[in-house]
């Protein structure tokens, strides 16, 4: 399964404001836009759509910026894919009001490839936007993460304490 850049770019959005928590000023959108080499007005699209959906809070003008309006760790990865992904129609049979396979009914795909796009939900399901940005101690906490380097992109740890 591909993602689209839609959610590629919401995920590092979300991504970049967890780990940006604690810092004096918000994120901007021009901040994100630069440290990721995305188009600042793309950006500020997939910004206002996790908007409409709850994730961020925005605020304009001087001072201004991005930021979480829950903490990363209630914010689930699959949940996040589910609202910026459009369709999840892996084959033809599974769209049941443009279905023309001639198979449909008689093989077995449709049935094998609906569990495994159920499989990969539900790993996604287990993930939040904290497990993303963890550091390496914590990461030894939670089974599905491995340890990370710090990721381009991402602004560097807060110093502990």
């Amino acid at each position: 399964m591909r993602l689209t850049q839609w959610t590629d770019y919401s995920l590092r959005v979300l991504m970049y404001c967890a780990a940006s928590e604690g810092r004096a000023n918000p994120v901007t959108i021009s901040e994100i836009a630069q440290a990721h080499g995305i188009s600042h007005s793309h950006l500020t699209k997939v910004v206002v759509e996790l908007a409409a959906h709850g994730l961020l809070g925005t605020t304009r003008g001087r001072g201004g910026g991005l930021r979480l309006l829950k903490p990363a760790g209630e914010i689930v990865v699959g949940e996040v894919v589910r609202l910026s992904e459009s369709d999840f129609t892996m084959v033809e049979c599974f769209d049941g009001a443009s279905n023309q396979c001639r198979l449909d009914g008689h093989c077995r795909l449709k049935g094998v490839l609906d569990a495994a796009l159920q499989a990969y939900l539900q790993v996604l399901d287990r993930a939040t936007l904290a497990d993303l940005v963890a550091t390496q101690d914590a990461q030894t906490l939670h089974p599905l993460k491995r340890p990370l380097a710090r990721s381009p992109g991402l602004p560097p740890a807060l110093p502990p304490g």
